[in-house]
């Protein structure tokens, strides 16, 4: 298909929706600026994943390509991609270029669809060279008028005045910074980062004209009123020649962008259009395109001469002309003439390598014999090492990445740079290609910022007495917002709009500030309606709360949350200025509303299903409604007696939606995690009409430590519980005391290692943890068990005393001599530590303090030690023993009923403890056995329960 039509009809604009609608496409483009504007357009719609850059000098290709924007001369032949599109046809007619658009439209197919976007003058060249092609005329969206010749000195905001050499757009640049305060310079010679920094300073209003060369003609969208040349004829490469009509068309049709008309018309020295040029130009009406440049793609590489006759064959159609000798073609001649490199290129391959360094575009510009100098080194190395001396390279570099000196000296580095910007992207040209790729990146962006720098020094004259004299004449102020939100009047800085109010600079004073600030809010009024239209159609993504419940977009605060009638119902309360009007605040209200809401439903949904369960009745709905109210987290002490009243029924339907009984906490796992802990502390804020909100914790913290100025409540809402000088995490609280309840904390027990590795601290601070649960924590010293690490010989016995081991013993009938259970439990508890397994010892060989060896624990000696030996000073180690005794700190939530008091004295054992003494669970709350008498019958282990499983295990295990 052919879409065909004058500039500003959108033809880009739809290759690039009817390229996207496939599953892969490639778009070839004019120019390496426009294929960069077209990739950062794509990378918006689809992400930077599926989207491919590749031109001479640049190639940015993800691992799942699906798109690819390229030049012409970059496209990938042979990809199969589903859809092909190719920018400005008519660029079949170019002199220097056109052989290599013309390829294209004779070979480059897409598999589903294929299109021609350009100028409608090559309708009948498309329809005899395509075969069933389709024509699609597409019509100006605006109207283009001629406006005649004006002098620059005259020339309205909004213009670009065209030139056709460097020298020429330096000097009307230099005008118009006299007389108008600056421009920017937009030239095809720029790298894209330079040729984007200064079209952006136009676009945002720093400057009101544009001085540019006719690179500006193809494609590159500009605000732009008016176009004017300042010539009618420029340099080709080879000679000077007059523009035709449809070469001026392609430039003026900048003006007028969208359904905004636009004019033209000549500057300077220029003589005005004819009659019958302007019109044509108005009227889109012009000489068909009946010839077009050609070269033969189906090349031989027998030999350099065999190449050079494919390359120079003729054409066989009558609309295909033989394009002229193109600069790598001169080039290949120059070095074909080479004895050393006619002794190299003499099989396929070697010429195919020539060609292919021939390609090398001409970037300096220096002379043709100067290119060929470089290219013929490019190949003897290519050919003889097989890649290019990564040191030669380096010094090249080197010698180019400097940001000294002026304009002309920065942009003649900037040509050299591409030139091995271009050699780095060529594939196995370098040893190390993403290297060499980065590198010369590197200085390229280094050499394009710095001549932006010195082209807005030496171009741009951002002085105030614009401002002052359109103060002092009283006119009208115009006022513009870029996208960070800066406000200027008349290319002044007075501001910065975030969200929706003004923040005036504090830099001016007086009436001068008054004047600024009137005249920015009155500019801004359909700002303020255009950024809420925006903001009001913004994805949740781009909206988030702060943990002072503060609402924002982006970086600007938009708003804030109060509380509501129902805590999980907060309300918004909007910041916008009032010049913005009601209209805008409701709909900035309505959009953070909207969000706040989807947020809570989606963070809280498992808490808002138990609330909207209509199948849980009585006590279980009740139930629900406290955890409901308590953002999903309750304290067991503070509902202990509701939590006895549950039967198993109630508590399985309860289990369903995700609640976990536990011995400390009732509470939804889902909601400890880091989203809905945020909120949760940010609506509990609200409800308790806080005026600082406590911070969420870190993520994946097991402990914390305790914060004394937190209001009551907070550690639970946080996910935690306060015991001692750290909290800890209520999920990990419950994995310990699943380890307490088999400890005897009656008779008191030590802190294993499970117990210290789940919490992450070390003994000391476990002591202060338990104390803060209340345990009480002895504190005592002991001789540390060594573990053995060599074989020590046995002591000998004497005669009469006869030693055997139990399984000797027992061979010989006797009863093997039995340790108590009390002495092993403290070895054990002794090493545990340590992570060794205990040494059983020998009562029969310990000498006492009466046989005239000092008394030493039985524990100490180790076998094969003789019981006379000398025991050396023994390593001494702290241990703690835990028994149950005090209750927690009041602002933990304890329960004198429920085990949460101190005991009094000859009261008995505290209320609520489990098989051990600790406090209550799910898991203790089955009846306990402390008796001689028949147990008990055991209630039926509960199907629902999650730990179902594990009970019926430990059931089985008795």
């Amino acid at each position: 298909m052919a879409v065909l039509g004058p500039t500003n009809t959108g033809k880009t604009t739809y290759a690039i929706e009817r390229m996207l609608g496939h599953r892969t496409g490639v778009i070839g483009l004019p120019l390496r600026l426009l294929a960069r504007e077209v990739y950062d357009r794509i990378v918006k719609l689809r992400g930077p994943s599926g989207v491919a850059l590749v031109t001479g000098e640049e190639r940015i290709v993800p691992p799942r390509t699906q798109y690819w924007v390229c030049t012409v001369e970059a496209m990938p032949d042979g990809m199969g991609a589903d859809c092909v599109a190719i920018d400005e046809i008519q660029l079949c007619a170019d002199p220097e270029r056109g052989h290599v658009f013309t390829d294209r439209l004779l070979r480059m197919r897409g598999l589903h669809e294929t299109l021609f976007l350009g100028s409608d003058t090559m309708r009948g060249t498309i329809a005899a060279l395509v075969p069933k092609v389709e024509f699609v005329r597409r019509e100006r969206m605006s109207e283009l008028i001629y406006s005649g010749q004006k002098k620059i000195s005259r020339m309205r905001p909004r213009s670009a005045i065209v030139g056709f050499s460097v020298e020429n757009v330096y000097a009307i640049a230099e005008l118009i910074k006299r007389q108008k305060g600056g421009a920017a310079v937009v030239m095809g010679a720029l790298s894209p980062r330079t040729r984007n920094a200064q079209v952006d300073m136009y676009q945002n209003g720093e400057v009101d004209y544009l001085v540019a060369t006719d690179a500006i003609g193809m494609g590159l969208n500009l605000d732009v009123d008016h176009v004017a040349f300042s010539a009618l004829s420029k340099f080709d490469g080879r000679r000077m020649r007059p523009l035709a009509p449809n070469e001026l068309a392609q430039i003026a049709g900048r003006a007028g962008r969208g359904f905004k008309s636009g004019t033209f018309g000549v500057t300077g020295d220029a003589r005005p259009l004819d009659d019958g040029v302007a019109r044509a130009i108005m009227d889109h009406s012009f000489t068909p395109q009946n010839k077009i440049n050609w070269r033969n793609h189906a090349l031989q590489y027998g030999s350099i001469d065999r190449l050079i006759k494919t390359l120079e064959a003729p054409p066989e159609d009558e609309r295909l002309v033989r394009a002229r000798e193109a600069d790598d073609l001169r080039a290949l001649k120059t070095l074909g003439q080479v004895a050393e490199i006619e002794a190299r290129a003499t099989d396929g391959p070697s010429v195919k390598l020539l060609w292919d360094v021939c390609r090398i575009p001409d970037f300096r510009g220096i002379s043709s014999a100067e290119h060929a100098s470089l290219l013929e080194i490019i190949f003897n190395d290519l050919h003889q090492r097989g890649t290019i001396p990564e040191d030669w390279m380096a010094r090249q570099i080197k010698r180019i990445d400097r940001t000294d000196g002026d304009i002309d000296a920065l942009s003649k580095r900037l040509a050299f740079i591409r030139t091995w910007t271009y050699v780095a992207q060529r594939k196995g040209w370098t040893k190390d290609e993403s290297h060499w790729r980065g590198a010369t990146r590197v200085v390229e962006d280094r050499l394009s910022d710095a001549l932006h720098e010195r082209l807005t020094q030496r171009f741009v004259d951002r002085r105030t007495s614009v401002l002052l004299r359109r103060l002092g004449q009283k006119e009208a102020m115009v006022a513009e917002v870029n996208e960070t939100g800066e406000v200027t009047v008349e290319g002044e800085f007075v501001g910065k709009l975030d969200g929706f109010r003004f923040r005036a600079d504090k830099g001016a004073g007086g009436a001068e500030e008054k004047t600024i600030k009137s005249a920015a809010l009155q500019a801004l009024a359909p700002q303020f309606h255009l950024r809420a239209d925006r903001f009001y159609n913004a994805p949740d993504t781009e909206i988030d709360y702060t943990e002072q419940g503060g609402l924002m977009w982006g970086t600007s605060a938009v708003g804030k949350l109060v509380a509501g009638a129902d805590a999980l119902k907060p309300q918004v309360e909007v910041f916008v200025d009032d010049v913005a009007g009601p209209e805008v605040a409701q709909k900035v209200q309505r959009r953070l509303q909207h969000f706040i809401d989807r947020k809570i439903a989606a963070l809280f949904e498992p808490l808002l299903a138990v609330g909207k369960d209509e199948a849980l009745t009585g006590l279980a709905r009740g139930f629900a409604f406290q955890m409901v109210e308590n953002f999903g987290i309750l304290p067991r002490a503070a509902v202990a007696e509701d939590v006895k009243s549950l039967d198993q029924d109630a508590r399985g339907a309860l289990r369903k939606h995700g609640i976990r009984f536990g011995q400390f906490t009732i509470f939804m796992p889902l909601l400890l995690k880091p989203a809905p802990t945020r909120l949760r502390l940010v609506l509990w804020s609200l409800s308790k009409g806080l005026s600082e909100f406590p911070e969420a914790p870190p993520p994946g913290l097991v402990t914390i430590p305790v914060d004394k100025g937190a209001p009551q409540g907070a550690d639970t809402m946080s996910g935690y519980r306060n015991a001692g000088i750290r909290a800890i995490r209520i999920d990990m609280l419950e994995r310990l005391a699943d380890m307490l309840r088999a400890e005897d904390s009656r008779g008191g027990f030590e802190a294993k290692a499970d117990m210290l590795s789940i919490t992450g601290m070390t003994l000391e601070q476990f002591a202060d943890l338990m104390g803060g649960l209340g345990y009480n924590a002895e504190k005592a010293e002991r001789a540390k068990v060594k573990l053995v690490t060599e074989v020590v010989a046995e002591p000998e016995v004497a005669a009469d005393t006869p030693v055997m081991d139990a399984g000797a013993e027992a061979a010989a009938g006797a009863e093997p001599q039995e340790q108590t259970p009390e002495t092993l439990a403290d070895v054990v508890d002794a090493v545990a530590d340590e992570g060794t397994a205990p040494i059983a010892i020998d009562p029969v060989a310990v000498p006492t303090e009466e046989a005239g060896v000092p008394e030493t624990p039985s524990e100490e000696i180790l076998p094969g030690t003789a019981p006379d030996a000398v025991v050396p000073e023994v390593e001494m180690e702290v241990f703690y023993t835990f028994t149950w005794g005090r209750a927690p700190r009041a602002n933990q939530g304890g329960n004198p009923r429920r085990g949460g008091a101190e005991r009094p004295k000859g009261k008995g054992k505290p209320q609520g403890k489990g098989r051990k003494g600790g406090p209550r669970g799910d898991k203790a709350d089955k009846a306990q056995n402390f008796s001689a008498r028949p147990p008990q019958k055991e209630k039926p282990i509960d199907p629902d329960n999650p730990f179902a499983a594990a009970l019926m295990g430990f059931k089985d295990g008795k």
